[in-house]
This record gives C-alpha cells, structure tokens and sequence, in this order.
C-alpha cells in the first residue's frame, strides 16, 4: 500500500515536472507565432463578414457542430457520410466563391503588410444600432423627395453585411441626414442613379448596384427601383425604401415582401420595430448591442 502511494507521488511530482518544463520552454517564438496566427484569423474573419460568405460560414460552423455530436454519440452512418462529403465541400466553396476569393488576393497584392494593422479594432457588426434621429432623417428625406417625384433607393444594412454591393458604388462616409440624401439623389447629380447604402448612423455608398428579384409575382407596373429592392431584401435581411419617381409613393421591401405606399408614421414605426433595440423585430448582432451597453455606461459615470 506504502509502494503504491509512493508511486503515486511520484508519478505527480513526474507530471508537475513536465508541465513547468514546458512553460519554461515557452519563448519569444512561440508569442510571435500566437499574435501572427490572431492576425490572420482576425482578417480572414473580418473579410468573410465583409462578403455573402458570412451566412454560409455560420451554416458551415452548424453543420461542424453537427458532425462533433454525431462523433460523440457514435452515429456511425451519419459520420462517414460528413468525413466522405468533407474534400467535395471544399471544392465547391473554393468554385462558389472564387470571385469573393480572387478579390481578396488582390487586395492582399495591393496593399502593404502593415498597413492598417490594428488587431483592436472593431469588427465588423459593431457598428452602433440605427438611432431614432436617423430614422427620422431618413423618413423626411423620403417623403420630400416624393413629394417633388424624385425617385430614391435606400438600403439600410442590417446583420448580414452588404460588402459586395457596397463596393460596387462611390464610397461617401457621412453622417445620415434629409439634406445628404435629398442631394444625393437631386436629378442629373452625379450620385443620382443607383442605390445608397446606409450602416450603422451613415451612408457608406452611394450609386450602388443591385440584384433584381426574379419573382414573378411582382406586377408589371413596378419598376426597375422596385424589383432591385425586393432583390436585395431576398438575399440578405436588410431593409430598403423605395420612393416611386412616378408616384412620389413610399414603400419599404424586407425579405422578399413589399409593403407599398406607406404613410410616414407607418414607415417610421416599422423602421423602429426592424432597426433599433426598442423594436421587437430587432436581430442586430449581439456585438452591437454589448458596445451599446457598454457606451451608455461610460455616459452614465460621466
């Protein structure tokens, strides 16, 4: 018995031992290699939110937890199916999003290794909730510019990330008001055609493309405006307003759905209930609601 808890002493101090070898054998090489390998996870995680690759990385990281318990509870025909499917997904993630891939190479080739390198930064999605006072900018550009017919386009990014269309515009970066907008989309200006692109509390982008719906539900009296917004609010789950050039009509389009000629209190309520915390429809990114918390602390110790 004496022996045996000897041994066992032993055989503790022989596991103490190693483990305090191993950190004294943790070196200045071993932290250069953690803080490469949190830069490059960082970026590549900051591009894929940046592009459509975000909503199927989040079904991809599902279908890993799936595999993990079907390994845990020995689903045997489940797990070989995952293992076998595995080389073939990978292939067609590559096929799927080569130009997202591609772009990103480029850029990679553009630009120098340390330029903007700021491991604390924000990531993406932390942007602040749209606040009530850009929703009432918003909702007065619309109805000024219906009110002189001047049709207008406006898409308010919500938790999926509008990347792709925003690089397909003019970059603008300006704080949301009626007069910004109304100029932007002021007859023969520059920035007129195309879409504006709002994340957070500014506009982004302006003169932005996007896709049309290829529903064929949608009535033949609507036009290109129209159909663009019910494009974009099928692929992602942002929320655009429509001011018909021909009507001077406001209507609103989320996913799939168009809601037409909604009066301003309508709209503005409906842009509450889908934009701000305060609404019960709200999906904004947990990131961005823990920033909030953490601002609105900072201003009550103040």
């Amino acid at each position: 018995m004496e022996q045996m808890l000897i041994m066992g002493t032993m055989l503790d101090f022989i596991r103490k031992y190693k483990d305090w070898a191993a950190l004294q054998a943790f070196g200045i090489a071993d932290i250069v290699e953690i803080v490469i390998i949190s830069v490059v996870v960082y970026h590549v995680m900051k591009w894929i939110q940046l592009t459509r690759a975000w909503t199927l990385f989040k079904g991809l990281l599902l279908l890993l937890i799936f595999a993990m318990l079907a390994e845990v509870f020995q689903l045997d025909t489940i797990s070989y199916i995952m293992s076998r499917s595995l080389g073939v997904g990978i292939i067609a993630v590559i096929i799927i999003f080569q130009p997202e891939l591609r772009r990103a190479l480029e850029q990679l080739g553009r630009r120098n290794f340390f330029e903007k390198l700021n491991i604390f930064g924000e990531f993406p999605g932390d942007d602040q909730l749209l606040s009530e006072k850009t929703i009432h900018e918003i909702v007065r550009a619309s109805y000024e510019m219906g009110s002189v017919r001047t049709g207008a386009l406006i898409v308010i990014e919500n938790q999926v990330a509008l990347g792709d269309y925003e690089r397909t515009g003019i970059a603008v970066d300006g704080l949301v008001s009626s007069q910004l907008l109304i100029n932007i989309f002021e007859k023969n200006t520059p920035l007129h055609d195309g879409a504006v692109i709002i994340r957070g509390n500014r506009v982004v982008s302006a003169t932005c493309y996007l896709p049309l719906t290829e529903s064929l539900e949608i009535g033949k009296e609507l036009g290109t405006r129209h159909r663009a917004a019910i494009g974009i609010s099928e692929v992602s789950d942002s929320v655009t307003i429509i001011v018909s050039e021909e009507t001077g009509r406001v209507s609103l389009a989320k996913d799939g759905r168009l809601y037409r000629s909604l009066e301003s209190e309508e709209l503005q309520q409906k842009l509450i209930e889908l934009l701000t915390d305060h609404g019960s429809g709200s999906s904004r990114s947990v990131f961005s609601k823990w920033k909030g918390m953490l601002n609105n602390g900072k201003a009550d110790k103040k």
